[in-house]
């Protein structure tokens, strides 16, 4: 039986949870993200296809929105942050303010009559860590895209960049892990893109954790031999020049930005005719923020530049953030894909490179190494080191066969292992299945 309620001005089509199994086979279910539909784009539509009620709570959106078939409902942080707060404790209260704020906008649905069966949740931001409280009975399920690790981790991995108080990360990343640590408690499964973050949970909990990527649609990312990209000087370029590509959300050392400038006089004298095009922004998405009124952008191209010829340097184009689709045809001209990573999240770039059958040189770093095998879907350097990583692309380079065995085979492995419709979508679909089936209660 349906009924419709009122909600932040939104009519609400609200599926009683005693009905689910029985007449439509429908629930209520709640996404959590405070950037929503971050890795929920595919899943949360997919569902609201089905019939479900979707709903997200999230910052993402100042009013009342519908985004494909999902009703999206704001919620503002309450309080500012505390002054003279033990350093330590920092990170754990910003989280705390999201939850605090995110259970005070679904106490108010609620009260609107709203209950939902299923809840997916990003945690990182904190703000799911008290909706077991609010809706004891629901199934919680949980995107675990990483645990704090001060060994195996990103913290301690380059040398450049040691931790402010290295005897005390271990500490601070102890505490770090209190809202991951909470969630799991209250979480029935938990989803996770790649085995490398999978595994960097606990032990105890590894079990309940599947691996599912988000999904690349493969249909889109794909070869284009007519494929070009205009640049800002009007020059246009194809599939006939020789392109090299490097992507990041933002220019910074946790995605090996620094390395690749470094690399930089070397490779453009090694390969005069090469064009470098580079995508990111200037801000920072991971690790420490350079000094006040600096970007790593900058720092690094003032680092190399001396080193570079004027005419070799107007070979290297820093394209900004650009459309999806100018992103879409320079990865389809890209006769070499560079792409480095600290131990750390995999980016959607590196799968999307690879669907499109752009040759792949990247850093030997886990989880690269779970996704590119040297020789068969690319080739793989130490992160560090510069000088290997042009050699690897001066090899790609030099070789069309080996161009196109590579390209052939990373997107051999990007359809059968990422694809978004064939592959991934459906188990993401399973899951949420096994998910409403469960008893509410622990992750562990």
């Amino acid at each position: 039986m349906k009924k419709m309620q009122p909600c932040f001005g939104l009519e609400f089509e609200i599926y009683k949870t005693k009905d689910i199994f029985q007449q439509a086979n429908l629930m209520n279910i709640l996404f959590i993200h405070q950037n929503f539909p971050g890795q929920f784009k595919h899943l949360a539509p997919a569902l609201a296809t089905k019939g479900h009620k979707v709903v997200s709570l999230t910052l993402r959106v100042k009013e009342p929105a519908k985004w494909k078939g999902v009703e999206l409902i704001p919620y503002t942080i309450k309080r500012q942050p505390s002054t003279g707060l033990h350093p330590w404790l920092v990170d754990f209260e910003s989280k705390l303010l999201r939850a605090e704020s995110c259970y005070s906008a679904a106490m108010k649905l609620k009260k609107r009559g709203f209950s939902p069966d299923v809840i997916v949740a990003h945690p990182g931001w904190g703000e799911s860590m008290f909706l077991r409280d609010l809706w004891p009975e629901a199934r919680i399920g949980l995107f675990c895209e990483l645990y704090y690790d001060s060994i195996n981790g990103e913290a301690g991995f380059d040398p450049e960049f040691p931790q402010h108080a290295p005897d005390e990360e271990p500490i601070r990343l102890r505490l770090k892990n209190l809202s991951n640590f909470m969630h799991l408690e209250v979480g029935n499964l938990g989803i996770s893109p790649t085995e490398f973050q999978a595994n960097t949970y606990p032990a105890s909990v590894r079990d309940r954790i599947s691996v599912i990527h988000d999904g690349i649609d493969t249909e889109v990312f794909c070869p284009n031999s007519d494929a070009s990209i205009k640049l800002e000087t009007g020059e246009v370029l194809t599939r006939e020049d020789e392109v090299i590509t490097f992507v990041n959300r933002n220019f910074e050392p946790y995605r090996g930005y620094h390395v690749f400038m470094r690399a930089l006089p070397r490779l453009l004298k090694e390969r005069p005719d090469a064009r470098i095009l580079m995508v990111g922004g200037d801000g920072v998405s991971y690790g420490a923020r350079p000094a006040k009124g600096q970007t790593w952008k900058q720092i690094f191209i003032d680092e190399v530049r001396g080193r570079i010829p004027t005419k070799d340097w107007q070979r290297v184009h820093f394209l900004g953030r650009i459309p999806y689709e100018t992103y879409l045809s320079m990865m389809q001209i890209s006769r070499a894909h560079v792409y480095l990573t600290y131990p750390f999240v995999l980016s959607w770039s590196l799968i999307e490179a690879m669907a499109i059958g752009a040759p792949i040189v990247a850093s030997d770093t886990p989880p690269v190494t779970e996704v590119i095998s040297h020789g068969d879907t690319g080739r793989l350097f130490p992160f560090f080191d510069q000088d290997r990583m042009v050699d690897e692309i001066c090899t790609v380079l030099s070789d069309s066969d080996m161009r196109d065995a590579l390209a052939t085979s990373s997107r051999k492995v990007a359809i059968s292992r990422y694809d978004l419709k064939d592959v991934c979508l459906p188990k993401q679909l399973e899951w949420i299945d096994r998910l409403a089936e469960m008893q509410p209660g622990k992750f562990s």
